[in-house]
């Protein structure tokens, strides 16, 4: 059992804390249901900048006072930034809970994008931008997201585009905050060694107060996918892959067996499907991999390689092969045992790390209204039939919705 509590304010902020009383680090944050998917047309990167502008000066402090004040202490400030989530959040002893909690705040709500902090941080972003154009296999991610969704807000790349960053002054974070912050929509989540009594004393003080932001703030569904492929030169010396297509949204029913689907072909495991059938038997790739997001409304699915430019299409067959190998032919049973017990230690295993599950009784909330325990989630693990698997392969991982990305050397 998860075995948290949870308190809601009158201004519609919730507060989330699970004690665990043999640690002495404390892990808490801000979570709050906005992210890129959230900005207008002219906005596009301006939720991530808001993450970056919010350590850099609040009502009453400067920059210098938001980045020492943990670390005197020998804790860590950081936040993120995806296409559906900000998070804030810190780690540190939790002797000194107060003083992230308070801090945490004071960046979340106070923050006051000082223009001169926006002319500095604009370089910082931009230079992140370059660092990860030079990273291909990290641009091909950001790319295939465009080749799926298109215009889509979901299709844009979180870190905005350089014409859009170089354009944000003061007042575009100020109006952005007004658009979105709804205080019902975000949560204040801790894990700690410290009682839940302690933890609401310190919120009733710091969260309490907080003035009421309530009301609709619509998201555009995604539709009308098309499948894609394209093939792009780029000054690389090797091959970058993507393959995928639109997946199961959050509250699908289907959500969890896919996932057990997506762990099978290349989750994690160095027995995936897809390692050993382009990796370890004819070591075509360093990294092959496949991956699951899912969206409120959608899901992502998507396969990434990199190998030789003179491998690229023997390995792209090798991968068609594994899935296709699953949509025509169902796992045994003892394939389906030996996957079911795979997933569910690896979820076990998820929830030893204090930081992670801070961050998943956050969203989790968020997403779902409540957190799913383990118990009732290896229930439904349990049920997963190799019919039910070999039926989602055939919709998600069928030729026809999967769409095509490839980054090849120059002159090759």
């Amino acid at each position: 059992m998860l075995d948290y509590e949870i308190y809601e304010y009158p201004n519609g902020i919730r507060l989330l804390h699970k004690q665990v009383v043999h640690t002495k680090i404390a892990h808490c944050g801000f979570l709050l249901d906005i992210g890129s998917r959230d900005e207008k047309d002219h906005q596009q990167g301006l939720a991530h900048f808001w993450e970056h502008m919010a350590f850099k000066g609040t009502h009453k402090r400067k920059s210098f006072h938001i980045l020492n004040r943990l670390e005197t202490v020998g804790g860590e400030l950081n936040a993120y930034t995806t296409k559906e989530k900000i998070c804030f959040y810190a780690t540190l002893l939790s002797t000194h809970f107060e003083r992230a909690f308070e801090l945490l705040t004071d960046l979340t709500f106070n923050s006051t994008f000082p223009g001169r902090e926006v002319e500095k941080e604009r370089g910082v972003i931009l230079e992140e931008m370059s660092m990860y154009q030079d990273a291909p296999e990290d641009a091909i991610i950001d790319d295939f997201d465009t080749v799926v969704f298109g215009r889509h807000p979901l299709g844009v790349n979180i870190l905005g585009t350089r014409e859009s960053v170089s354009s944000f002054q003061s007042e575009d974070f100020h109006a952005f905050y007004n658009e979105n912050v709804r205080t019902d929509r975000l949560i204040f989540s801790s894990v700690s060694n410290l009682p839940f009594k302690e933890v609401k004393r310190l919120a009733d003080k710091l969260l309490a107060p907080l003035p009421a932001r309530l009301g609709e703030r619509p998201r555009l569904p995604f539709g009308n996918y098309e499948r894609q492929s394209k093939v792009e030169s780029r000054p690389i010396t090797q091959a970058h892959c993507l393959l995928g297509g639109p997946a199961y949204p959050l509250t699908d029913r289907r959500r969890i067996p896919f996932f057990m689907l997506n762990n099978i072909l290349g989750g994690p495991g160095m027995n995936s499907r897809l390692n050993l059938a382009v990796r370890e038997k004819y070591g075509l790739v360093y990294t092959i991999d496949s991956s699951y997001s899912a969206y409120t409304d959608t899901g992502l699915f998507g396969v990434y390689f990199g190998t030789e430019g003179k491998q690229l299409n023997r390995t792209l067959g090798l991968v068609q092969k594994e899935l296709k190998l699953l949509r025509e032919k169902e796992l045994t049973t003892s394939q389906l045992h030996v996957a079911k017990n795979q997933l569910m230690g690896q979820l076990a295993m998820s929830e030893e790390s204090n930081s992670g599950l801070m961050q998943l009784l956050g969203k989790s909330t968020l997403d779902l209204g409540r957190v799913e325990p383990l118990s009732e989630i290896f229930g439904r693990i349990e049920k997963i039939t190799a019919a039910e698997l070999r039926e989602l392969a055939n919709e998600v991982l069928a030729e026809s919705n999967l769409s095509l990305l490839q980054y090849v050397p120059e002159g090759k």
